[in-house]
């Protein structure tokens, strides 16, 4: 029932077009997310979210999940929300398109706003390295998801596999959907954001016996909240200033923040280099 209430919610919104130019301090504030997990999953764990910004905005806010990685990065370049949380990956590509403006990304204990992509295997597996995946067959989310396919194909990519070349890929569209597959041994590896991996054995929803991490990735940019083009510059910092005054614990948590820090384009440069070294790796198969 969630899931068909956001699927249709998305749909609406689209076909309603582009927010009008002289729309710049919307009446409902859209924000978008992406559907790495089921959608009522994703709408259930930004709920508290949902309710702080309400509170602290005073307008209404909708929280719309994408079909897919692509749509809800479309969705914003094209106006239809306000805001989206695009991973590194989507933010690169839409951004290569529209003047987005990233505002706010999570920060963690110790390490600051980054995080892990990992790669897993069965837990009997017999596979030691990512060398020892030649020839294999191996899942990933959304084509567009930065921790669950771009950085594990990079870390591939820098153990010498290539996509189609030295592996086969297999998409399957959300790291939940990755985990499952991996826990009932129907590929070799997966790719999956190691945060999303460790919720989900804590949650008991993969069996921890069945599974095992083969190696966790560099560290990753965090995701950004990030506005369409057009929206009021002082609406713009009043959005911002309650991302980065907000200590609501419920808010915070799931993004395992201990606050929400300011979020330039700038912070995304090194993955335009892992984008441009697999792209490159495409090309010359």
């Amino acid at each position: 029932m969630v899931r068909s209430f956001a699927r249709l919610l998305f749909l609406l919104l689209v076909a309603l077009g582009p927010a009008s130019a002289d729309d710049t301090i919307p009446e409902r504030l859209r924000i978008g997310l992406l559907p790495g997990e089921s959608a009522p999953t994703v709408l259930r764990l930004n709920e508290p979210m949902r309710e702080y910004l309400e509170k602290r905005l005073g307008l209404p806010v909708d929280l719309v999940v994408g079909t897919t990685y692509s749509a809800t990065g479309e969705a914003l370049r094209f106006g239809r929300i306000d805001i989206a949380y695009l991973g590194p990956v989507t933010y690169v590509l839409q951004s290569q398109r529209a003047p987005l403006v990233p505002f706010a990304r999570p920060s963690h204990h110790e390490v600051g706003p980054v995080f892990e992509a990992a790669i897993i295997v069965p837990a009997d597996s017999a596979v030691q390295s990512l060398k020892d995946l030649a020839g294999a067959e191996i899942v990933f989310g959304d084509p567009a998801s930065t921790s669950s396919t771009w950085v594990p194909q990079y870390e591939l990519l820098q153990a010498g596999l290539s996509a189609e070349k030295d592996y086969t890929p297999h998409f399957l569209g959300s790291h939940d959907a990755v985990a499952l597959a991996i826990a009932n041994g129907k590929a070799a590896a997966g790719g999956i954001s190691l945060p999303v991996y460790e919720r989900l054995l804590s949650q008991g929803a993969i069996n921890p016996s069945k599974v095992r991490l083969l190696i966790s990735s560099r560290p990753i940019p965090e995701y950004a909240f990030t506005f369409r083009a057009g929206l009021d510059p002082a609406f713009q910092d009043d959005v911002a200033a309650a991302f980065r005054d907000t200590e609501d614990p419920a808010v915070l948590k799931v993004f395992r923040a201990e606050r929400f820090v300011p979020a330039v384009d700038a912070d995304f440069m090194e993955v335009r280099g892992w984008i441009d070294a697999l792209k490159a790796a495409a090309a010359n198969p």
